[in-house]
């Protein structure tokens, strides 16, 4: 008989929990109450939210439509009041009185506020949730922000505030940051990156009261006398597990809730996951161990015979772009000795802790790469003195000379442990292989390894070279060009992130190497920042390729061609009789009918070109922008016009869908295709976007291809009405103009970013980028054909006519 399950708390523990629950399709009736007006999301991944490299919908692990698709019933925004274990029921903040058979407590951990004075003024936050970031992200760069706490969450805030311009101060009541996972010289490593970002940090600091004025915050006041104005403090300076609910109700509780291998409390159909867990007397706050526990508490719900262990464990993190390793024991202590390696130009550090001849702690700063290999001689204790005059520079160069780099890792156990994050071992990537993940995206689907910080990435792409040879290529990532070392992803980050809205701005933030760009960068740049910053940039016409400056494809002779616009390809006898008269008039050698269902008038001189943009402006046409990265047609059929097929007007949805779309710009051409019925007359399955017409509706499909590369669309949604089909098309252009790499195809941009994280953005966003578009197209839908032939028709005409003669 189906079993009651109700689940308190979404965070990331019981949202893998859920997952193996759904997985393995067990037969619970499963409720999840939630405090916070949401469900499961990604929570470590808030920093990024906060420096504005990722949005908040990026870094949702289940959705509504997740929890409807699997039958999870939801109470979010709702607190549990009281929990009757002798009637099994739970009764919610509003009244409702909810029976279980089994209860998973996922309660989390709650921060701890240091009771200073002045701790209850307004203005003074911890650094937990999203409300915590949105107060974070509401500053702006004229304000001032003090972090109380130099960990790594404390440090986080601050990165992620000083990536939007805010004024922020550390304070850290230690000698040195990163106390627990860093020794000193590590620790002023990462205080002199912090410093260089314009980060303050003040080490050594004891903070004695929050100054406040008219019941807000104003400044910190240190023991010395030092006030620091704030008009936002944070604190972050630990957490404690939340066990009141479960003190409340009498299980038992010491520091967090007690839980026994199998994570059940001292109530057998009561079990618990995550921070306000305590086991054989250890709390958890890092990602690993609760993915552990909610692995084995989903088998112990299903009656299986499992187990919790607790592992040694290894912190890598990424730090305002800087990155860190520890594991082990690295204090100082009698029979201990140090191995310490040195680049102060690379601002690298590395020190290895040995005693009796076996590594027992290890601290990295800047170069991270051997990390998982010394972690293993850590946690092995594996006897290092035939290495130990090498062992500092990693495993390439063990023996004295340096070996294969993928030799470390071809060494490596099954049960070696390669994602720390989703407890993924080396084992478990080769059988995905096997099965026929060939690719990085295909793994990290299959097996989520790499799928949360991202840090085992490399190793993950290690895996594969060593289990597919040479049939793996090592993927390699381009820089933009010479000018930059930083890739085309990197450089939407800086510009999104740090607010970059000119290309000086770019050069200077991004440290170009050259003072002006070259030819490669700069129309790249030049679309990321119309794409990003519609209203604040304005479009560079320098930084265009040839065609689009002249706004007409270049020919071989130096001529050019004139593709004026025909909406879904329907013309009427006024536009083909000013087409004619123009051809005439202009001597126009050649007259095509194009394959987007245009005509192309080419050979056209180039001071010709604005008289004859005028001329059919005049018949009421404009630019068909054949020259352009962005729109080019909309392909239709007839449609239930005059096919005895058709099922709905495509001719009709075409015209609105190329109104709507033209004059944007994308990262590559954009064709579209709209076919009446699934006979697809209209070739709308090899389109950058396409639309098939059906009975029910309209299916839109994406990622076609029929050039160099012959790719068919793949279906992305289905929708009842023309008006649904015209926003989802909206949306994701826009979404590809937002994320794609400058000159690749949607097809391109898809095979990256996968199609289903496409789905998710544009269902989960899809007003907001319809809106953005939009915007975009305030300034850029119209004609340029018309603003050139008025009042720039001088910029056409030859610097100097050579065939006069000069007077005597």
């Amino acid at each position: 008989m189906t079993q009651k399950l109700i689940i308190i708390g979404a965070g990331m523990a019981t949202g893998r929990m859920l997952e193996a629950l759904v997985e393995a399709d067990a037969d619970y009736d499963i409720t999840l109450i939630n405090g916070e007006p949401r469900g499961n999301y990604n929570r470590i991944m808030l920093s990024p939210v906060l420096s504005g490299e990722k949005t908040f919908d990026e870094i949702v692990t289940h959705d509504d439509e997740w929890y409807k698709l699997h039958n999870v019933k939801t109470r979010f925004g709702c607190f549990v009041q009281n929990i009757d274990r002798e009637k099994r029921t739970v009764t919610t903040d509003v009244g409702e009185a909810l029976a279980y058979d089994k209860l998973v407590f996922g309660t989390g951990s709650n921060p701890f506020m240091i009771p200073l004075p002045g701790h209850d003024l307004e203005g003074v936050i911890a650094y937990r949730d999203l409300e915590d970031t949105q107060r974070m992200m509401d500053l702006g760069p004229d304000q001032n922000c003090v972090v109380i706490g130099g960990g790594l969450l404390g440090l986080e805030a601050a990165a992620g505030m000083a990536a939007r311009g805010v004024d922020v101060t550390v304070v850290h009541i230690m000698g040195h940051l990163m106390e627990r996972q860093l020794d000193e010289a590590a620790g002023y490593l990462l205080r002199k990156a912090l410093v260089d970002k314009g980060i303050a940090v003040k080490c050594s600091a004891n903070s004695k009261e929050i100054l406040g004025e008219d019941g807000r915050v104003k400044a910190l006041l240190l023991d010395d006398g030092t006030e620091l104005p704030c008009d936002l403090l944070v604190m972050a300076v630990g957490i404690r597990p939340n066990v009141k609910l479960a003190q409340d109700c009498g299980l038992a509780v010491g520091k967090g809730i007690h839980v026994d291998d199998q994570m059940v409390t001292s109530d057998g159909d009561v079990l618990a996951v995550g921070e306000c867990v305590e086991h054989d007397g250890a709390i958890f706050g890092l990602v690993a161990p609760l993915y552990d526990q909610a692995k084995v508490a989903a088998q112990t719900l299903m009656g299986e015979q499992t187990q919790f262990v607790q592992k040694k464990l290894s912190t890598k993190l990424k730090v305002t772009g800087c990155d860190l390793f520890s594991a082990g024991d690295f204090a100082d202590g009698e029979g201990r000795e140090d191995i310490v390696f040195r680049d102060p130009g690379r601002g690298v550090y590395r020190r290895l802790v040995i005693e009796n001849n076996a590594i027992i702690g290890a601290v990295m700063y800047g170069d991270t790469a051997d990390s998982n290999w010394f972690f293993s001689l850590i946690r092995d204790k594996t006897d290092i003195t035939e290495m130990r005059d090498t062992l500092i520079f990693g495993p390439a160069y063990q023996g004295g000379t340096p070996l294969d780099p993928l030799a470390a890792v071809a060494a490596l156990p099954r049960d070696a442990e390669i994602c720390g994050c989703n407890g993924i071992c080396k084992g478990q990537i080769e059988d995905a292989i096997a099965t026929g993940a060939t690719d990085l995206g295909a793994v990290r689907l299959t097996t989520k390894a790499s799928g949360s910080c991202g840090t085992c990435t490399g190793l993950v792409e290690q895996v594969l070279a060593v289990t597919l040879g040479d049939e793996f290529v090592m993927p390699a990532a381009a820089a933009t060009c010479g000018c930059t070392d930083m890739t085309h992803e990197d450089v939407r980050r800086m510009i999104k992130s740090q607010r970059l809205t000119s290309m000086p701005a770019v050069w200077q933030e991004c440290g170009w190497k050259t003072s002006c760009g070259c030819h490669v960068c700069r129309p790249a740049l030049n679309f990321y920042l119309l794409a990003d910053w519609p209203l604040e940039y304005q479009d560079d016409p320098q930084s265009r390729f040839i065609n689009e400056r002249k706004h007409a494809n270049i020919q071989k002779d130096g001529t050019f061609s004139v593709v004026p616009r025909m909406w879904g390809g329907i013309t009427t006898p006024d536009e083909l009789r000013a087409i004619a008269d123009a051809a005439d008039k202009y001597m126009v050698p050649t007259v095509k009918v194009t394959g987007g269902q245009r005509i192309d008038l080419l050979g056209v001189k180039g001071e010709d070109l604005p008289n004859i943009w005028a001329d059919l402006n005049a018949a009421g046409m404009v630019s068909g922008h054949a020259y352009s990265k962005g729109l080019r047609t909309v392909k239709t059929c007839v449609g239930t016009d005059h096919c005895r097929f058709g099922t709905q007007d495509s001719t009709g949805l075409g015209i609105k869908l190329e109104k709507e779309l033209w004059g944007s710009w994308t990262p590559h051409k954009l064709k579209l295709g709209v076919s009446g019925c699934p006979r697809n007359c209209a070739e709308a399955t090899c389109k950058d976007i396409g639309v098939i017409c059906v009975d029910s509706g309209y299916q839109v499909s994406i990622g076609g291809a029929a050039g160099m590369d012959v790719r068919e669309t793949e279906l992305m949604v289905q929708v009842a009405t023309e008006d649904e089909a015209i926003d989802v098309i909206k949306a994701v252009t826009q979404l590809y103009r937002e994320n794609a790499k400058y000159l690749d195809r949607i097809y391109k941009w898809m095979g990256k970013v996968g199609l289903d994280w496409i789905k998710e953005r544009v269902e989960a966003e899809g007003p907001a980028l319809v809106d953005r578009f939009e915007l975009s197209q305030s300034i850029y839908r119209k004609d340029p054909w018309a603003e050139h032939a008025q009042t720039k028709a001088d910029r056409y005409q030859p610097l100097a006519n050579l065939s006069l003669e000069a007077a005597e």
